[in-house]
């Protein structure tokens, strides 16, 4: 049955020329009884042998578009916080009423949301939780991870500074939104 599959898709690809891998799964499962995950499958292996090449399926091709697609719309916030949250923290000083105000509003969502929010993206890449719920994890977990990276940082030779924590927190809001943006990439075009 899969040689069947093979030849159709082979067979498909070469007459009918589709653009993109959605056409090719339509053709052969308009022409053929075959399920959708089957003919993925079979166009999967087809690539691995090397008998047909897939345009822009390189990994580098398909995480360098995904985050530019507005579906990364969180990923690009949490950088963009986080850089504004570090610029803020460390260029004004705490004597610079009124603006210190937006030092205190973006520092306390840079403490009780962002690190938590990038974990949970990271752990979940699917939509599993919803939003209500991942922000309420969120929360949690930023408080946990902000107990977690002071207690570290005492016991570092750098102590527990404005700047240490702003920098670490950074560091690991970065990381955690780095690392769920790419799981993201490989997880919904994962086939089992």
């Amino acid at each position: 049955m899969g040689s069947s599959i093979d030849e159709r898709i082979l067979q498909t690809i070469t007459e009918k020329n589709p653009k993109t891998i959605e056409q090719l799964v339509e053709l052969v499962g308009q022409k053929a009884d075959f399920s959708e995950e089957e003919i993925l499958k079979c166009i999967l292996s087809l690539q691995n042998e090397g008998k047909i090449e897939l345009k822009g399926t390189s990994p580098a091709a398909k995480s360098s578009t995904y985050a530019i697609l507005s579906r990364a719309y969180w990923y690009w916030t949490i950088l963009i916080f986080t850089g504004i949250t570090v610029l803020f923290v460390l260029q004004i000083p705490e004597n610079a009423y009124p603006i210190v105000y937006f030092r205190y509003f973006y520092g306390s969502f840079f403490v009780f949301l962002m690190p938590g929010y990038a974990l949970i993206r990271m752990l979940y890449p699917a939509k599993k939780p919803g939003n209500v719920e991942r922000i309420g994890l969120s929360i949690g977990m930023s408080i946990a991870l902000v107990c977690l990276d002071a207690f570290l940082l005492n016991f570092s030779p750098w102590k527990i500074t404005v700047f240490s924590l702003t920098l670490s927190l950074s560091l690991i809001n970065v990381t955690f939104a780095t690392i769920g943006v790419l799981r993201e990439v490989y997880v919904p075009f994962k086939v089992e």
